[in-house]
């Protein structure tokens, strides 16, 4: 249940195997729309998490399903009723939708990433746009050394800086330029953890933006490379900030429900890139559910926590540090974990 789709994944799934997609099912439900001014879920926006929810559930128990795994992130996260809004999906469903914090959704997205790629990959450094939080991961093994969530997802930016269609060019400029400096102390956490063998991105949002610069359509298949440059994401803000919503859902690669939130989108992925000191990403099909996927599959098999890696060992000692705003402890851009930080 993200902040703008609820997305339903049938896989075959085996420890050891590839998991197989068997069926998807969408609903664009807009949760992050749905909160209101005192920052809960409306009861409109808990209506259709909760129909959509059954919905889904019936069509896994048609579908055969062994296991239904539902998870939420930052639109439910951040809802101030969360609680409230949980215990009326069970109730209401029977099914426990289980809420991710943002450090989790970086490391099961890292998983899935280093799974696809392999170890011959070396250091991969990883950015995950969502709709409310932008995800950043750097590490040598499957677990991170570095895990960032940051609340800078597309379409937070959007509501919050870019209201107008299309928006307007000093108001792109003033985002980029506050983009780049909540970005610097993310940036440095990064670069502190060692020099990337390789730049990954993950998301619909970054899948868009390849697609917009050149990149293979979906329909050529997920192992075909595709790429996203810094000199072709400059290029791409500045022709799709000059359009409407309505005009950039007509470009191949952009659907009507991302055409709003596709310019904040790319100028989250340009400071990003920036603040790494990053050229070029390569787009890697798995994310967040297949690591969900692998992560469930790896607990079965050696009993470790589905998720919540708080206070795992370390060879050089290192903090995790989550939870929501900037409390004691935690990073002023966001919720941070950190595992042997210069590995």
């Amino acid at each position: 249940m993200g902040s703008n789709t609820v997305h339903l994944l049938v896989v075959d799934a085996r420890r050891g195997g590839h998991p197989t997609p068997m069926s998807s099912t969408k609903a664009s439900l807009r949760l992050a729309e749905a909160i209101d001014g005192s920052g809960k879920l409306t009861r409109r926006g808990a209506d259709k998490l909760v129909g959509t929810l059954d919905e889904f559930a019936k069509i896994a128990t048609s579908s055969g399903c062994a296991e239904l795994m539902a998870f939420a992130t930052s639109a439910v996260r951040d809802a101030k009723n969360s609680e409230e809004v949980l215990a009326r999906v069970k109730a209401e469903t029977g099914v426990s939708l289980q809420v991710l914090s943002g450090v989790d959704e970086s490391r099961l997205t890292f998983l899935a990433v280093r799974r696809w790629y392999g170890w011959s990959a070396g250091r991969i450094i990883n950015i995950d746009i969502g709709g409310g939080s932008l995800e950043l991961s750097s590490g040598v093994d499957e677990e991170p050394d570095v895990a960032l969530s940051l609340p800078l997802g597309a379409g937070r930016m959007t509501r919050e800086w870019l209201p107008d269609d299309p928006p307007g060019r000093r108001r792109v400029a003033v985002l980029r330029d506050w983009l780049a400096n909540e970005m610097s102390e993310a940036g440095a956490a990064i670069a502190e953890a060692g020099s990337p063998d390789l730049a990954v991105a993950t998301s619909k949002t970054f899948r868009s933006l390849a697609r917009l610069t050149g990149a293979a359509p979906s329909g050529a298949g997920p192992r075909v490379k595709r790429t996203l440059t810094a000199a072709g994401l400059r290029q791409l803000i500045a022709f799709i900030s000059r359009m409407t919503a309505s005009d950039r859902a007509e470009l191949e690669g952009v659907s009507a429900d991302r055409a709003p939130q596709i310019v904040a989108g790319a100028l989250v992925a340009e400071a990003s890139m920036k603040a790494l000191n990053i050229d070029s990403v390569d787009i890697c099909p798995w994310a967040l559910r297949e690591g969900i996927i692998l992560r469930k599959l790896d607990s079965e098999a050696d009993g470790t926590a589905l998720v919540g890696g708080a206070d795992r060992p370390t060879n050089g000692g290192g903090v995790d540090k989550s939870g929501k705003g900037a409390g004691a402890g935690e990073s002023a851009a966001g919720p941070m974990s950190v595992r042997n930080p210069g590995r």
